[in-house]
């Protein structure tokens, strides 16, 4: 390792400062993105509804 280039290594980010997504926001797009998969028009219509009956809290279902 060389320190004069390597970044810092910092220790684990606290749990109050991390976030799921689903305090925001979510449209179609995003929860396609999510997956993983390409955006097609069938896939966005899925999560379209997905939003539709679950919320934000849709994100939920792809986080580990």
């Amino acid at each position: 390792m060389d320190e004069a280039t390597d970044p810092p290594i910092d220790g684990p980010t606290p749990d109050r400062l991390l976030r799921t997504g689903a305090e925001g926001p979510v449209d179609p797009e995003d929860l396609v993105r999510l997956t993983g998969k390409d955006v097609t028009p069938e896939r966005l219509e899925q999560a379209k509804r997905l939003l539709e009956e679950h919320g934000p809290a849709a994100v939920e279902r792809y986080l580990p």
